[in-house]
């Protein structure tokens, strides 16, 4: 740290890309944002880091570390740009990525659409073998067969090949075998076997899962060298990190292995973040929402804790229909993401209404405003029409915004269609936006046991405090709080998150006749491979592990985690195993049942290092004096009418400063609404804190 005291976190977005640099020395902040590149997001990575090696002479050589965000890998796959790939596996069960669960999300609409497989039949092969569910061989791996059908797909162009047999989780024998086969044809071949990817129970979504990994495989693998590559030839010489989906970060070696634990990368920063601000500010439930230039992403922390979820759908063919997308079983903090951002077009539905989104101007050509061809209007466009932006400003005056161009859009594509005002128009673009996320909020919080007018939201991203009075007025929310650096919250959240690594396996067996020797092997297996992961991060000493089991009733179809206390599970025994179990059942479901047995279906770990100190703070002030930027006029939606609001600049507010609403707080990053009737004031930390007089919405 002495040599190297600088850390930079970098989160590319869909429409921007966004930076935070970190002197751990001194505690100071430098950011920076930027149009994201989608053609090579390494291009923007570069230009910010320039940019900011612009203000430091030594930053290339007193770079201690960038940790990365990306979405790549679910842009990938919702837009079917991953490798041409293959599936090997036991036969009968070809077909399996199109059976799936045998549900339908819609069963009365029979015109319901399914997500399209990501590998066709075609390029889906079967070997003869068989393997128990507890692991014996059944039938061997016909090894002549193997090779026709690995030809076959080599023959077809297959980039990329998925391994994935039955119970192989057990004994994973056979995929090595295939394994060693394919290696020997096609040495350069990337190839994902679901007993590395995902030794865990479920055919479908271990199936799935691994299917998945294999497609983004190569394309994440090439971006990654290039971009460490590319940062080499800077003189970079410190460590290249990259955030995984359940809210830790690890080494890019580990990320290219497995980018399926990558796809929600970026989105997770910012609730690593909220969770941090709650724990430091004592928020029971803090609801953390994230609005961007392409999404929104929104997820409640209580008691200072995201939820982690084991399974989740990408790329759904209905955007709220539980089973209409892809099935991916790894570890992910538990957010809403819709598609309702900055850059969500505003056009007019089939039945004649107003909607906006999910589709996005995206960075090119972006809004309207953006001066870069757009010419469909946008929430940004409507934003800065309501007079919430300021067009000389944005991004702190790097990039003007066209006002014109924003209101032809408008009126060409929204107003005139409809027969509305203009007026209405670009308030009405506001306000469905925020009515859109207002309803998957509401179904987020419910479904977590919160009650949305007891939150306290916190907002981030570019657009988040533009748009958080608004959805905490209809949320019933009394209360918001705006951290320093909002707009790059979530490259803020790279700080906050540990470098970990978590991992399952599955092994099936009734917990009243279990050998805990064997289970205790079998998690000093998972820890050794923890303690890998973790070496390729530069260091392994100080390491944690954090174990929990997987259990359930005796013919039940879904488990729960049970955490585990330190020690080894011998010297715990059975009985407190099972004591520990009713206990959480019973506080989950109010009673348990001791006389059903219980078995153990997966074993867990989260293999950790020890947490770099990091805080939250602004930047402070060059002046003591809280400078007012004068006064323009913006949308009250309370009155029907444009009135006038006070201009704050954020950087010139000293501690303790209170404001009164109407009043918009501007910063390069982003700018915070606060209505009439509403009061903020600033506290010593630099965060900005606003309360809208608990009226409902």
């Amino acid at each position: 740290m002495k040599d190297r005291p600088l850390r930079i976190g970098c989160d590319i977005g869909g429409t921007f890309t966004d930076f935070v640099l970190l002197d751990e020395r001194s505690g100071e902040l430098a950011t920076y944002k930027c149009l994201t590149t989608p053609a090579d997001p390494s291009d923007a990575v570069l230009e910010g880091m320039n940019q900011l090696a612009g203000g430091r002479e030594r930053l290339w050589d007193e770079l201690d570390e960038l940790v990365h965000g990306t979405t790549l890998v679910i842009n990938a796959i919702i837009e079917r740009r991953g490798a041409r790939t293959g599936l090997l596996t036991t036969r009968g069960f070809r077909d399996v990525l199109e059976l799936g669960r045998g549900l339908r999300y819609s069963p009365y609409d029979v015109f319901a659409e399914f997500p399209r497989p990501l590998v066709p039949r075609h390029l889906r092969r079967e070997v003869d073998e068989r393997i128990a569910s507890d692991g014996r061989v059944l039938q061997p791996l016909d090894r002549a067969g193997a090779e026709r059908v690995i030809d076959e797909l080599l023959a077809a162009g297959v980039e990329s090949l998925a391994i994935c047999l039955l119970n192989s989780f057990e004994n994973p024998a056979h995929e090595r075998q295939l394994l060693e086969l394919v290696e020997r044809r096609a040495p350069g071949l990337s190839v994902s076997v679901s007993s590395d990817v995902l030794p865990q129970i479920r055919e479908y979504e271990r199936t799935s899962t691994t299917v998945a990994n294999a497609y983004v495989k190569p394309l994440t693998g090439s971006y990654l060298e290039r971009l460490a590559g590319r940062l080499r030839g800077r003189g970079f010489a410190g460590k290249l990190f990259v955030m995984l989906s359940s809210g830790c970060i690890t080494s890019v070696e580990t990320a290219a292995r497995y980018p399926v634990r990558i796809i929600e990368s970026g989105p997770t920063a910012a609730v690593m973040a909220a969770q941090r601000m709650a724990r430091e500010l004592d928020i029971d439930q803090l609801f953390c929402f994230d609005m961007g230039g392409t999404t929104a992403k929104s997820c409640l922390v209580q008691q200072g804790r995201a939820g982690v979820v084991q399974t989740f759908e990408v790329g759904r063919v209905q955007r709220f229909a539980r089973g209409s997308g892809l099935a991916i079983q790894v570890p992910v903090v538990d957010l809403m993401e819709i598609g309702a951002g900055g850059g969500s077009i505003a056009r007019v539905s089939r039945l004649g209404t107003l909607q906006v989104g999910p589709r996005s101007a995206g960075a090119e050509p972006g809004p309207a405003c953006y001066g870069r061809g757009g010419v469909e209007p946008t929430v940004t466009d409507a934003d800065l029409l309501l007079g919430y932006l300021d067009p000389d400003y944005f991004l702190g005056g790097r990039m003007g915004l066209d006002g014109q161009a924003a209101r032809r859009a408008v009126e060409e594509r929204v107003a005139g269609p409809l027969g509305v005002s203009f007026q209405q128009a670009i308030s009405g673009i506001h306000d469905v936006i925020n009515e859109t996320m207002a309803a998957a909020a509401k179904t987020h919080i419910a479904e977590k046991g919160g009650n949305p007018s007891q939150v306290t939201i916190a907002a981030f991203g570019g657009a988040g405090p533009v748009h958080a009075a608004g959805l905490a007025r209809k949320l019933g929310a009394r209360r918001l709080l705006v951290p320093p650096h909002a707009g790059v919250g979530s490259a803020m959240g790279f700080f906050a998150a540990p470098r970990a690594f978590d991992l399952v396996r599955s092994h099936k067996v009734e917990l009243a006749g279990a050998r805990l020797e064997e289970l205790e092997d079998l998690f000093r297996r998972l820890e050794a491979e923890g303690e890998a992961v973790l070496r390729t991060c530069g260091a392994a000493a100080g390491m944690t592990c954090a174990r929990s089991l997987d259990m359930r009733f005796v013919g039940q179809g879904f488990e729960t985690t049970v955490d585990l206390p330190a020690g080894p599970l011998p010297e715990l025994g059975g009985e407190r195993l099972r004591e520990l179990f009713d206990d959480l059942y019973r506080r989950l479901y109010g009673r348990t049942y001791p006389e059903s047995p219980v078995e153990v279906v997966n074993l867990r770990v989260r293999a950790s290092l020890p947490e770099r100190p990091f805080a939250f703070r602004a930047s402070r002030p060059a002046a003591a004096a809280p400078v007012a930027g004068g006064e323009r006029p913006a949308w009250d939606f309370a009155s029907g009418a444009f009135i006038p609001h006070t201009v704050y600049r954020r950087a010139d507010l000293e501690p303790g400063r209170r404001m009164e609403g109407p009043a918009v707080i501007q910063e390069p990053e982003s700018t915070t609404v606060v209505p009439a009737g509403a009061r903020a004031w600033h506290d010593e930390h630099g965060y900005l804190w606003v309360d809208l007089g608990g009226e409902g919405p």
